[in-house]
């Protein structure tokens, strides 16, 4: 299974780096428009993205709550790693988006304006108008609650489709009985979806390159340029959480960034060349027990439940690259588009673990949210392999911090660690 998860990536990365050679070279040559061709596999690859995303949404975040359980069965301990979780997740949101909008990488992209019909009738625009600071947040957050579940599943109201799941999966955790046939189904459809999506990623080196084709072939060196300022903007954007996140673990446990940089090495390390939480997961509870002084118990709870629902790096990533996108077709999107995007890519981040080829999936789900053409992550794709690396590390980090957090608020950390640092 490594193996052939392994052989997918090679296939998609000579899929990215072939799209944008020969992107570059017809764009030079001005044979652009011999893309028009290989546009319809394109499209195919998107539809069956977007085909995927609602029973995804509905069924990973659903079985996200049943899995973490009532707050009275996670216990105070499994009651602050959520908060932490949820709290850290949502900043690292609010950093992407302040940076994105200060750097603007996305301007002069020229994607054109195919695709944004869509923004129209999207949920952020329906409650945008006249209207003042205050009531404009208001109204998104009305408007995230849906009237009719399933008018929000057939239209692949994204947000609103989170908020059900979320609320839906919460009562079943207090009505175990009644639930189970439901769970069951949830379960089996999370199953399937996760099948299918594995499935339909075996199409992804011809959809990437297709995509990626079109975008260089397009744009040329403009896209480039731009590409580098949102490699910028997201290191930038995970750096400053980075030191926001050593901040708490400096304070809590009392000790140098050096002495916590060096007691985490391997395992972030490890996060930054695998891009994988869960595989560096044996090596991040042994560093945190025998570096940190975090209690055996506390690291067995909350380093799993971390890489379940944990993705400070991955969400922030998100909403800079929806805004990246949008910047690149042109689109200048307002306070309730951003409030969406913050709002999605904050949650979407609960049911991310589940999803093969996560980043892929839930940038799909973030676009979608705010209407936002799924064609242009052939735009970011090129460097997404780069940039997974940075952004795992900053996740597994955020997981590390996590134990600190909370064994820090028994007062038991670092109780069996040497003084120094």
């Amino acid at each position: 299974m490594q193996e052939a998860s392994k052989s997918d990536a090679k296939k998609i990365g000579i899929a990215m780096l072939s799209g944008l050679v020969i992107g570059l070279i017809l764009h030079k040559t001005g044979y652009a428009w011999l893309t028009e061709y290989l546009d319809p596999l394109g499209t195919i690859f998107v539809r069956l993205l977007k085909m995927m995303i609602v029973p995804l949404v509905f069924s990973s975040i659903f079985m996200a709550m049943i899995n973490l359980g009532t707050p009275e069965a996670m216990g105070t301990m499994g009651r602050r790693a959520v908060i932490y979780y949820f709290v850290t997740t949502a900043i690292a949101v609010f950093f992407g988006m302040i940076f994105v909008n200060l750097i603007n990488p996305g301007v002069g992209a020229s994607l054109g304006t195919a695709g944004l019909e869509n923004l129209s009738g999207s949920m952020a625009e329906k409650v945008v108008g006249n209207k003042g600071l205050y009531q404009t947040i208001l109204g998104v957050l009305i408007s995230a609650i849906p009237k009719n579940p399933f008018e929000a599943l057939a239209n692949a109201t994204v947000l609103q489709l989170i908020i059900f799941a979320i609320l839906l999966g919460w009562v079943a955790l207090y009505h175990k009985q009644d639930a189970d046939p439901i769970v069951k189904f949830m379960g089996s459809l999370e199953k399937l979806s996760l099948a299918l999506t594995h499935l339909i990623l075996k199409f992804a080196p011809i959809g990437i390159f297709v995509l990626m084709l079109d975008v260089m072939a397009k744009s040329g060196m403009t896209a480039i340029i731009s590409l580098s300022k949102y490699i910028l903007t997201v290191i930038v954007g995970l750096s400053c959480h980075a030191l926001f996140l050593m901040f708490i673990a400096s304070t809590r446990l009392k000790k140098s960034p050096l002495y916590i940089l060096k007691g985490l090495s391997a395992p972030l390390l490890t996060a930054f060349s695998t891009s994988s939480s869960a595989a560096t997961l044996p090596i991040t509870m042994t560093s945190v027990e025998e570096n940190l002084g975090v209690h055996k118990d506390t690291a067995k709870f909350v380093l799993p439940l971390g890489a379940t629902v944990n993705m400070d790096g991955t969400a922030l990533y998100e909403s800079v690259a929806a805004i990246f996108i949008a910047q690149a077709y042109g689109h200048d999107l307002g306070i309730a588009q951003q409030l969406v995007i913050f709002l999605t890519a904050s949650l979407a981040a609960v049911g991310a673990a589940a999803i093969p080829g996560a980043g892929l999936i839930t940038m799909s789900i973030v676009l979608t949210a705010v209407g936002l053409p799924l064609e242009g992550i052939g735009l970011i794709l090129a460097v997404d392999r780069l940039l997974d690396m940075f952004r795992t590390t900053v996740n597994v980090f955020g997981d590390c911090v996590g134990t600190i957090w909370v064994d820090s608020m028994d007062g038991q950390i670092g109780k069996h660690v040497e003084s120094g640092g």
